[in-house]
């Protein structure tokens, strides 16, 4: 990933620290040479994925939880950029526990901004999902062109891009919403029954299994590999102020289908397994990619990493993580 010149004295807030994304973050910020603060409370996120940063002395983790406003305005505290990861995902987990969810990804947001904005942060970059654009078959997906939304974690987003405009236009905090799409890559759990697509996959195929394909394998993505989300969210604090208050698409530009997710992964762990086709889920997107001009004209964000290679670091770096020979061991939780 290219370089991005910032301050030796910059303090970076990264809530979620412990999670796929923000522990990427966590490892992007230190070899920058800047301070990180790594703020979760362990609930999705692990520790496994920051340990090896404790005796690093631009590191320190703080174990708490984004609902509690004294731990997010203390966290904040002497902060140059926030990077605000923390929150719940799936969207069928979100169908089944909804007041939850409102809790977390809509209230806990509200206390960072509210946070961000007494000390005096800088820049506010936050998580957004690609969910927001709901039932829309407009493709490419564009910024302002959204339909109706399809589950209550697509509205927890939708409700935190909103929060964060009126931040900015309120109180002048300088807020910027990267909408992910398909996030993938290492560190990203295999284990839980809400993962995601391509560590199922990896999963399933690496334990000589097979893998269940919810629909008919023909539904699209814009599937992102991990560094290019990294590569965002610090180009984003780099963003010229008036681009605040906006939101942003976050991907490759590419629309890949789950059935060559699977025939990708099947041949690079050199495996001939077939899926199983399962009913389509309820509140799942059917097709989406993106249009990301407006993330690379006004952050200057440009993929590095496409399909083919994302997918071949992201086999690789989960095959040399479970070299055990059991499958109990190789499944074990990371």
């Amino acid at each position: 990933m290219e370089k991005i010149q910032f301050n030796e004295n910059d303090v970076f807030l990264v809530t979620g620290g412990a999670g796929f994304i923000g522990s990427n973050l966590c490892e992007a910020i230190l070899k920058l040479g800047c301070k990180v603060r790594c703020l979760d409370d362990l609930s999705t996120g692990k520790y496994e994925n920051v340990k090896i940063y404790e005796s690093n002395p631009n590191y320190t983790f703080i174990k708490g939880n984004i609902t509690d406003i004294d731990v997010c305005t203390n966290a904040c505290e002497g902060v140059t950029y926030v990077l605000h990861q923390a929150g719940w995902g799936s969207v069928p987990k979100s169908i089944k526990m909804p007041a939850q969810y409102e809790r977390v990804n809509v209230q806990g947001t509200v206390n960072m901004l509210e946070a961000a904005k007494v000390n005096g942060v800088k820049k506010f970059v936050y998580a957004s999902s690609s969910s927001v654009y709901g039932d829309s078959e407009v493709l490419p997906k564009r910024e302002g062109e959204e339909g109706k939304i399809l589950s209550p974690y697509a509205l927890t987003k939708k409700m935190d891009e909103e929060y964060g405009r009126l931040y900015k236009k309120l109180y002048g905090l300088n807020t910027y919403g990267l909408r992910y799409f398909n996030v993938y890559g290492p560190r990203q759990n295999m284990d839980s029954m809400y993962a995601a697509v391509i560590p199922i996959f990896i999963k399933k195929l690496m334990n000589n299994e097979q893998a269940t394909i919810y629909g008919d394998g023909r539904q699209s993505r814009d599937f992102t590999y991990v560094a290019n989300v990294v590569q965002a969210n610090l180009k984003a604090c780099k963003a010229s102020d008036d681009k605040a208050g906006e939101v942003y698409n976050i991907a490759c530009g590419e629309q890949i289908y789950l059935y060559e997710v699977y025939d990708v992964v099947s041949k690079l762990l050199k495996q001939n397994i077939a899926p199983i086709f399962s009913e389509a889920r309820v509140g799942d997107i059917r097709d989406s990619n993106a249009d990301i001009s407006k993330a690379m004209k006004d952050l200057g964000y440009n993929p590095k990493y496409m399909f083919e290679e994302g997918i071949k670091l992201t086999v690789k770096w989960y095959c040399l993580l479970y070299t055990s020979p059991s499958p109990r061991d190789r499944t074990r939780s990371r």
